[in-house]
């Protein structure tokens, strides 16, 4: 039997093109999508598989060259039909996966299914939230949702963000425009990042920063500043630090504040997730004194990125925002009823992060998701205890959400720094670091409510064993200059 001929190259190429060009909405995208999310997922596993721990192994060379090797040229001439497998196996072997026990540095939290599938179908319909005729649902929806995440917070309403960093600058920036260009931000010590760097962003005066000498704002320190400072001033509190999870004082900032008439802004970035449970909501109280309070739900809300929130007391201050664009928010559209966006967010092109959010909620209900926060927070008890116990540890102090710093008792900083490096190198365990008390710790935040009790006591013996490696190493070979320990 011959062998039939090719197909012409015109007849054979769209067939070929088709899954590359198919487009993800409208009535063929269920059927364009179907065999995607089979290649996506079989890649995510295999790629998992692949990397056989929480963070690849070899350090970030090793890294950098499986992942050029998997991309090589980012932009060919011809398309590769085989792109998405690869490059979703190259990010899902070289990746921190939060969902792993052992990984357990940062306030990064593995995402809940529902969550992430909602997600997918906000990516799909690509709707964008600066006009009604772009997202007339999911404008909607996001109303709903804001003022109903404001109210547990003891706001009115609230505006969807990126994060904690730029709801907070959102914050300083309604201060700003409420109180002047003079006002004068006063946080703590162990404030975020963001703050600091939003004065500077929005040409504030240079901040006041009190001192926090146990990982707290200092009341006392708080009034003295605000006595002999000039106003107006914007004191920015934290619930739920970066570095150790501690909340300040929130009821006596919130009374010095009335008592020098300061505005008053919380970033409760990390802490927020506790007004969900019934046993720990009492740590936020003085939460609702705040003019306006940072949120972000993809940290104890277990939520992809990104999912932040700024909660404000007063809905006026929002007018600062306001914004007219003609071909967005004309008078005439608003004035027959079309809802004005724009002064939603600094934003333009703005995806509906608000739906993966609101199936979240609705799916867990305030219980569910009450209940996820009790098991972080109780498991880090659970850490801390073991680390107490321990002979060869040294614990920092007792959790006050779900972040333990620890380290090896007799250890230098330089020898948790690089011990470290060392687990993250052999891609067994992800740590953080914090400083705190003058000493650099080992930081586990621990936001995966899958986290067993028998994954902790593994995560304590590696360290264990990773730091004997590591000591008795700088024994055997110590540095030039340095005698044997």
């Amino acid at each position: 039997m011959s062998t039939p001929p090719p197909e012409p190259a015109s007849e054979v190429a769209p067939a070929r093109r088709r899954p590359a060009h198919a487009l993800a909405s409208g009535p063929e995208g269920p059927n364009a999508l179907r065999p995607l999310l089979d290649t996506v997922l079989d890649a995510l596993g295999d790629g998992a598989h692949a990397r056989g721990g929480p963070l690849p192994a070899g350090g970030p060379d090793a890294v950098a060259a499986h992942v050029r090797a998997a991309a090589g040229d980012v932009l060919p001439q011809e398309g590769d039909p085989d792109a998405l497998r690869a490059l979703v196996h190259a990010l899902a072997a070289g990746a921190a996966d939060p969902a792993d026990p052992l990984c357990a540095a940062h306030l990064h939290c593995p995402p809940l299914a529902v969550a992430a599938a909602a997600d997918l179908a906000a990516s799909v319909l690509n709707p964008s939230l600066d006009s009604w005729d772009q997202a007339p649902a999911a404008s909607e929806l996001e109303a709903l949702v804001t003022r109903a995440l404001a109210r547990e917070a003891g706001a009115a309403d609230a505006l969807i963000t990126t994060g904690g960093t730029e709801s907070n600058q959102l914050a300083l920036l309604l201060a700003r425009e409420t109180l002047g260009a003079g006002v004068r931000l006063v946080c703590g010590a162990n404030a975020h990042h963001s703050l600091p760097r939003a004065a500077w962003l929005l040409g504030l005066p240079d901040p006041v920063i009190v001192p926090a000498p146990a990982g707290t704002l200092d009341p006392a320190a708080l009034d003295a500043a605000l006595t002999e400072l000039p106003g107006p001033h914007l004191v920015a509190a934290t619930a739920g630090t970066t570095d150790a999870g501690l909340i300040d004082p929130l009821p006596e900032i919130a009374g010095l504040c009335t008592a020098h008439r300061a505005r008053l802004h919380i970033d409760a970035a990390y802490g927020g997730g506790l007004l969900f449970s019934d046993r720990r909501r009492d740590l936020l109280t003085g939460l609702e004194t705040a003019h306006t309070v940072t949120l972000d739900l993809h940290k104890l809300g277990w939520q992809p990125v990104a999912a932040g929130l700024l909660a404000v007391r007063h809905p006026r201050d929002l007018a600062a925002l306001h914004q007219r664009a003609d071909y967005l928010n004309a008078d005439d559209d608003t004035e027959a009823g079309l809802p004005d966006l724009l002064g939603r967010s600094l934003r333009t092109t703005r995806r509906p992060d608000v739906l993966k959010i609101a199936v979240t909620l609705k799916t867990l209900g305030r219980a569910g998701l009450g209940a996820l926060v009790d098991q972080v927070c109780d498991r880090a008890r659970e850490f801390a205890a073991l680390v107490r116990d321990h002979p060869g540890f040294e614990l920092y102090d007792r959790p006050t959400i779900s972040t333990v710093l620890f380290r090896p008792a007799h250890a230098t900083d330089g020898d948790v720094a690089a011990l470290r490096r060392k687990l993250l190198d052999q891609g067994r365990a992800v740590l953080g670091r914090a400083r705190l008390d003058g000493r650099l710790w080992l930081k586990a935040t621990l936001l995966n409510p899958a986290t067993r009790p028998d994954d902790l006591a593994a995560l304590l013996q590696l360290v264990e064993k990773a730091a004997e490696q590591h000591l008795a190493h700088a024994v055997e070979e110590p540095a030039e200059g340095t005698t044997p320990r």
